[in-house]
């Protein structure tokens, strides 16, 4: 219906004179105000010279005539804006079809035939995924899901690092230990904390297996570059059992949380292609040698100076980032290349990006980095390097345990806890920070995913009642519309929306205003054995496909029960 409106909008500017006219057509958050509203008349004033509100008037019954029986009333309102009720009729055909539709319901064409690929979650090998990670993979899948129902072709990719100063760390702590077999992704974890600590702290550290004089920071660096050579083969075995593991984890909670990868991409993949993109552009006067380091120099152009290539001839993680760029297009051809990192990437992002666009326009031109903020706890941001970082897999486990306290069935504990904190993480704006109340996360009395969940169980409920009940009482349309019927007509376009606005946290404010317009209709309504029963439970089932489709669309599990 939205976009029915924007058409008849649209065609009686041009009748009037006005040619591409920026307007927005939207839903009024007052019932009382209409289902949309335009500020098209305030827009074109200008280029027509005439007055906001006297346009609006014209404006109104050119929409009024254009939309015909769908309309009951198109009015004026404040300085010029353009209110539009529907028809009685016009709602209960769209509450139908979302009853009709089932999962098709809400799906859109604004990116019918296009390509695009999503890169998000992105840890690193040798090092434990925690809940900035966490962020990324629940905000990519989000945003996955909903380009996808925009009609687009999804590819999704991972980027972890598994080559360099890190993996060194890692390394060097396991072989401090005699480890050669590691088994879990913790047993990594403290060892990189244990070389992070030693490199920055202690430099002249010595474990068993060093030779001569040096100290950590100096034998870190040796394995660094041992690891680029790749020729000492009893460290490359340790390499490779230590990925695996670390891998083997991340895919563990990858599926917990409903995700999966089509490409996962490590930085020993991208290293010879990002050397000789970068070396080439060096001899294109792109980059330039400073002090034995090859850099990209932004000053002047808004971006970091950063180090592309080091004095050692190694890639930064920059070089591999432009080096990803050219593999993705080789692996699999794209419109578009959506990135999703924490917003401390931002600078370092912005330096990449305007070095890709001198080297290689086209996919400069087709990549977006979605920023998403940190996720705070009462101990705050917490760092790896300071041996207090906060898993991923702890976090998942601590919220599943409190949600399995509500919950004895393990099931339900897991698709509650999940839900909670997909919630908490998409119902805020991307980039903005998240701050992780347990007690609200897991409530049912409203803003939290269970509350969402529970609404549907209760709806389902109501509808596999009414299937074993006799025949439904007679039906009558009731002269005025539920509220609820007016909020479910536009899921469409809420989808469609936070699909185009990468904007996840659109579809959750929806959702969570239809589940309390559910919540009153239940609590106010006689659905089964009522007056109007057949409509009503058309309704409720529009509601649960509604309910069903969002929750999905963000990744969140409903449960059978409650």
């Amino acid at each position: 219906m939205e976009e029915r409106i924007r058409k008849a909008v649209d065609e009686a500017l041009r009748e009037m004179g006005a040619n591409d006219v920026a307007f927005v057509v939207e839903r009024p958050t007052d019932f009382s105000h209409g289902d949309y509203a335009t500020n098209a008349a305030l827009a074109a004033a200008k280029q027509l010279g005439r007055e906001p509100r006297e346009l609006a008037s014209e404006l109104a019954g050119r929409i009024e005539y254009a939309l015909g029986d769908s309309v009951a009333n198109v009015v004026v309102a404040g300085p010029g804006f353009v209110n539009i009720t529907l028809a009685r009729e016009a709602v209960t055909l769209a509450v139908a079809e979302a009853d009709v539709k089932k999962e098709d319901w809400g799906k859109g064409m604004a990116e019918d035939g296009k390509r695009v690929i999503v890169e998000y979650s992105n840890p690193n090998a040798f090092k434990e995924m925690h809940i900035g990670h966490l962020v990324g993979t629940v905000v990519g899948e989000a945003v996955s899901r909903l380009v996808e129902n925009s009609g687009a072709l999804i590819a999704r990719d991972t980027f972890g690092g598994d080559i360099g100063p890190n993996v060194a760390k890692a390394l060097w702590g396991l072989r401090k230990k005699n480890v050669s077999e590691p088994t879990t992704a913790g047993e990594i974890g403290i060892a990189y904390t244990e070389g992070s600590s030693a490199y920055e702290s202690d430099p002249q550290a010595k474990p068993p297996f060093a030779q001569g004089s040096g100290g950590a920071r100096e034998e870190i660096d040796a394995l660094n570059q041992a690891i680029y050579a790749g020729t000492d083969r009893e460290l490359m075995e340790l390499w490779r059992k230590g990925r695996d593991v670390s891998v083997e984890e991340f895919r563990r909670i990858w599926k917990l949380l409903g995700t999966h990868f089509d490409f996962e991409f490590f930085d020993s993949d991208t290293t010879e292609i990002g050397l000789r993109i970068v070396n080439d552009g060096l001899n294109k006067g792109i980059f330039k040698k400073s002090d034995g380091a090859v850099i990209y120099d932004g000053e002047g152009k808004g971006v970091h100076t950063m180090v592309f290539i080091t004095s050692h001839n190694t890639p930064t993680y920059e070089a591999k980032d432009i080096g990803l760029a050219f593999l993705k297009e080789e692996r699999w051809p794209s419109d578009k290349v959506i990135i999703v990192t924490g917003n401390e990437q931002t600078g370092r992002f912005k330096t990449i990006h305007m070095a890709l666009a001198d080297v290689a326009p086209l996919l400069a031109a087709k990549t977006v980095h979605l920023a998403t903020g940190f996720l705070k706890l009462t101990s705050g941001k917490m760092s790896s390097r300071e041996g207090n970082v906060i898993t991923a897999a702890g976090f998942i486990k601590e919220v599943i345990e409190k949600a399995n306290a509500k919950n004895p069935d393990p099931l339900i504990a897991e698709q509650v806890a999940i839900g909670a904190i997909k919630y908490m993480i998409l119902h805020q704006a991307p980039g903005s920070d998240i701050v992780f109340d347990e007690e609200k996360s897991l409530s049912l009395e409203g803003d939290s995913g269970p509350y969402l969940q529970y609404a549907l169980v209760r709806a389902r409920s109501i509808l596999e009642r009414a299937t074993n009940n006799q025949q439904p009482t007679a039906n009558s349309n009731p002269e005025e519309l539920y509220f609820l019927e007016r909020v479910i007509l536009h899921f469409p376009e809420v989808a469609t929306r936070a699909a185009r606005e990468l904007a996840p946290n659109l579809l959750v404010t929806y959702l969570t205003e239809l589940a309390g317009e559910w919540n009153s209709f239940y609590a106010q309504e006689r659905i089964i054995g009522g007056d109007h029963e057949i409509q009503k439970l058309v309704i409720a089932r529009a509601f649960a496909q509604t309910m069903t489709n969002g929750l999905t669309l963000l990744g969140i599990p409903v449960p059978e029960k409650m």
